[in-house]
């Protein structure tokens, strides 16, 4: 009961104060919660919960000593995390644990600045991760309390409600926007990741990656981030044609499956292709790899400004770095051709390599396939008919596989993803003497009905199989869509939507889920449309605006001191604004301003140095024009201006004393 009374009990200014400073640092560090290690983000939350115990019971911070070998502690576990303290993921946890820390060791103003300077710019390493809109909006719900808790801490005297310190720090706010616009469009663009770190192309993305084993890609199934975001520029092909062509995987150990080297090389593979083109514009969401997504297949080149983009034998595009930001590019694909459907004999061999001494009981069936198949097309029917009738299962959750991963698949566990089935179906193909290779990539996608994009996410990742038939070429055959042809033949637009209102911003259906659907629709399509309007303002677009603006062919010379110019004057009309509200004062220092030069044009001016009292008193004592009537109503103006001007008057209102005091100053006039 006693510590419920205390905590009941209204809390001291200085408590009050760093409670606000407190909630500011949370703010802060909640958006890397899930980008830091674990135990990173329960040191920073006991730090915070200790610091916040210590300003409501009162006591006393804890001795250096103490603090000084667990900062060492978590300084060297920050180490073996990491095995360095450099890098965007490295800097960030030492950050981190630093506001934390000196969040226990605030003995003076300074410490309480190191804090508020360490948080913004802790608060700029959250865009390394996401730049979408929910984490500009906290940004800004920070900084806003941020700059509060600041000013708290600046008051000496009588301290504004929480409200009012909230409105002035989003004031201050305001102030930055006209500049911030300036140097959106001014500053000179540069190709690259604005946040982000030169080593962060070797930072851990959700996607797919070079190399496939048992469980890849089911892992990324239970992830909805979005990998990619396709705008068609004609009809959307159905579900069954969407195969997002990314890796092909040819190089096999026994368990993984890697891409070899003579398969890296850029050149043109005789390709025929059939029917009308597919043209569509992709957003590629950053992966850390090289790889860009296209539907097989892609048959014009994507042109990235500042990017090298290449075309593999086996018609990847791949760029000459990995992506590590957000981009855009147009392709053109056709759906239907004859992909190599002459090859000599040498070449196919490279699709042939089995490792030795590994699922001896595959080859086995293999060979029997083959006996019983009168040509290649036959010995794949049999595969497929095998995985139909057979009892196999299509499950995220696999049994764990020994040495023999196909052999245990195929004759034992009989359960697996997508990668299972492509993996197995490739080495019984290569066993019969069928060249055969993985595809990894996407299958599928979903139409947004708010703004017409297809969204394509991580649990779309899929693998299938391409084999070699003569006088075909390579023929793409997915064992899933035998096993789960559900999988393959989901609907792109969504079902449950409902009759669109207002242009698809809102729906008719009242169905709890699909309400939640629409709502994440609509969201989605607000980020990605930030995410769009930001892409697309590139090194061209702003040229072509400066251009329209009568510049021509402006160089970066030009650019910095057109940009200096307009945030000169941006800086000028701020100031002019601030000294036009500054010159105009609050309504109170106005009519004391009246009153001191009605005094002064009867020859009593104020001094410099004299108050309100020391004023009034001169002015009482001394044998003026006043009257006894002036002189009651003088001393009621000055008595009333002191007390609403350094506390507050009790029964009057700050509007209500304003009133008296004009009221007043008429009188003595």
């Amino acid at each position: 009961m006693k510590l419920l009374a205390q905590m009941l009990r209204p809390m001291s200014r200085d408590k009050a104060n760093t409670m606000l400073l407190l909630c500011a640092c949370a703010l802060v560090l909640a958006p890397n919660v899930a980008n830091l290690p674990p135990w990173i983000v329960a040191t920073c939350s006991v730090m915070l919960l200790w610091r916040g115990w210590i300003t409501f019971r009162g006591n006393r911070m804890p001795s250096r000593w103490l603090l000084l070998p667990l900062a060492l502690l978590t300084m060297g576990g920050v180490y073996l995390t990491f095995r360095t303290f450099v890098g965007s993921e490295a800097g960030v946890a030492v950050l981190t644990l630093l506001l934390t820390f000196k969040l226990l060791e605030m003995h003076a103003s300074r410490d309480l600045f190191a804090v508020v300077f360490l948080s913004f710019f802790l608060l700029l390493t959250n865009f390394f991760n996401s730049q979408s809109l929910a984490i500009a909006a906290l940004s800004i719900i920070t900084i806003i309390v941020m700059l509060a808790a600041q000013l708290s801490f600046q008051y000496t005297d009588a301290i504004p409600s929480l409200r009012k310190r909230l409105q002035l720090a989003s004031k201050i706010l305001l102030l930055a926007v006209p500049l911030t616009v300036v140097l959106f469009i001014l500053f000179p663009r540069i190709q690259g990741p604005l946040w982000g770190m030169p080593n962060d192309s070797r930072t851990a993305r959700s996607g797919l990656s070079s190399s496939m084993s048992p469980g890849n890609i089911a892992k990324l199934a239970l992830s909805g981030e979005v990998a990619f975001r396709v705008k068609f520029t004609d009809s959307v092909p159905s579900s069954h044609q969407l195969y997002w062509r990314g890796i092909v995987l040819d190089q096999y150990d026994g368990r993984t499956w890697t891409k070899a080297a003579a398969s890296r090389r850029n050149s043109q593979t005789p390709l025929q292709t059939h029917g009308n083109p597919v043209r569509y514009q992709v957003t590629q969401e950053a992966s850390s790899e090289p790889w860009l997504f296209a539907l097989e297949l892609p048959t014009s080149m994507p042109q990235l400004a500042g990017k090298f983009v290449a075309n593999t034998s086996s018609y990847e595009l791949r760029t000459a770095r990995p992506i590590t930001e957000r981009i855009r590019y147009d392709v053109t694909s056709h759906l239907a051709f004859d992909f190599l459907p002459q090859a000599d004999a040498n070449v196919l061999k490279q699709w042939l390599a089995l490792p030795p001494d590994y699922n001896p009981r595959t080859l086995a069936l293999a060979a029997q396939i083959r006996r019983e198949s009168i040509d290649d097309q036959a010995a794949i029917d049999r595969v497929l008919q095998l995985f139909r009738s057979d009892p196999f299962r299509y499950t995220l959750e696999p049994p764990l596989l020994g040495v023999n991963s196909v052999d245990d698949f195929l004759f034992s566990t009989r359960a697996g993803f997508c990668e299972h089935y492509a993996s197995a179906l490739v080495v019984l193909m290569r066993a019969m003497g069928i060249p055969a290779r993985v595809v990894t990539g996407y299958q599928g996608g979903q139409i947004n009905p708010v703004d017409g994009y297809m969204i394509v996410r991580q649990s779309d990742a899929h693998a299938w199989t391409e084999v070699w038939l003569a006088e075909r070429g390579w023929v793409r055959v997915d064992p899933t869509a035998v096993i789960a042809p559900e999988r393959i033949s989901r609907d792109t637009a969504t079902t449950d939507a409902g009759e669109p209102v207002l242009g698809g911003l809102l729906n008719t259906n009242s169905n709890p889920a699909s309400w939640l659907r629409s709502m994440r629709f609509q969201w989605e399509a607000i980020n990605n449309g930030w995410n769009q309007w930001v892409l697309n303002y590139t090194p061209d677009e702003q040229k072509n605006l400066l251009r329209s603006l009568g510049f021509g062919n402006i160089d970066w010379q030009t650019l910095v001191l057109l940009l200096l110019l307009a945030g000169a004057t941006v800086m000028a009309a701020l100031a002019a604004l601030l000294l036009g509200v500054r010159r105009k004062g609050d309504p109170l220092t106005a009519t004391y301003a009246q009153f001191g030069k009605l005094m002064a044009r009867h020859g009593y001016p104020r001094q410099a140095h004299e108050g309100p009292r020391t004023y009034a008193l001169r002015l009482l004592a001394a044998d003026t024009a006043l009257t006894d009537k002036h002189k009651h109503a003088t001393r009621k103006f000055m008595t009333l201006y002191e007390q609403v001007r350094y506390g507050r008057a009790e029964d009057l209102s700050p509007s209500d004393a304003l009133t008296t005091l004009k009221s007043l100053l008429t009188q003595i006039r």
